[in-house]
């Protein structure tokens, strides 16, 4: 992509009154403005939020909202122009029920309050395989579900699709070690479960794996907020780097 379309859509966004670019640059981060506060200030409604970390275009924020119309949906993700491309089709269709926040996810602890999120959507993220110490990097190490515990419910709901069998065991692992409560697992969607249409979604990296031949995977488990998590102990002082 162009550095002029990149800039273009980075302008767009900004017209966007769907889109939040929090701004931290202060050391202590101050909370940003919404938190606690978007369904009383964006959606207009008690409807339970449902987060998609790293959601690149969009893509299950969308179909989810169309799906369950009776939830809204913020897609967070770090990369604007990717970002552009959900914010686009959601103004487009009209979705109101959704919204997007240009952040790093850990920084969302500084966006969304305890008790404001439902459930949470991690969607072929980054493995973080290149080295051992980037194991504290993964969406779903000890480090991340930390910062989840303080916006989810209690046993609030975290969802990992993945191509990856390192990050598939891996998640599996730190899910039992810490007694979590395991409420799905699916080895292989599209032979499992060829008509669900929740996990039927595709997104857009979700196709190009597919294309490759690749296993999609799916994990749902449940968060207490009470419990310290763990790091498996094979991984304990790359994640304390």
């Amino acid at each position: 992509m162009s550095r002029k379309n990149k800039l273009a859509k980075f302008a767009e966004n900004k017209t966007f009154n769907h889109v939040f670019e929090p701004v931290f640059s202060e050391i202590p981060l101050s909370d940003f403005e919404m938190k606690g506060r978007w369904n009383a200030a964006f959606f207009g409604n008690s409807n339970s939020i449902v987060a998609e970390f790293g959601c690149g275009k969009g893509d299950y924020c969308i179909a989810l909202s169309q799906l369950h119309t009776n939830k809204n949906y913020i897609g967070v993700d770090i990369k604007g122009a990717r970002l552009w491309r959900g914010a686009k089709t959601r103004e487009q269709m009209q979705l109101q029920q959704v919204a997007f926040v240009r952040t790093r996810i850990e920084f969302t602890p500084y966006c969304f309050a305890k008790n404001e999120l439902s459930e949470i959507w991690i969607t072929f993220p980054d493995p973080q395989l290149r080295r051992k110490k980037r194991i504290k990097k993964r969406l779903t190490s000890a480090r991340f579900l930390s910062y989840y515990q303080k916006m989810l419910i209690n046993n609030g709901i975290v969802h990992l699709k993945t191509d990856d069998d390192e990050l598939f065991n891996y998640t599996r692992a730190i899910i039992e070690l810490n007694g979590l409560p395991l409420v799905d697992l699916v080895l292989d969607v599209y032979s499992e479960r060829p008509h669900d249409a929740v996990l039927g979604v595709k997104t857009f990296y979700e196709n190009m794996w597919l294309a490759e031949g690749r296993t999609i995977k799916y994990l749902c488990f449940k968060l207490p907020d009470d419990c310290v998590i763990l790091e498996p102990e094979n991984n304990e002082s790359e994640n304390n780097e």
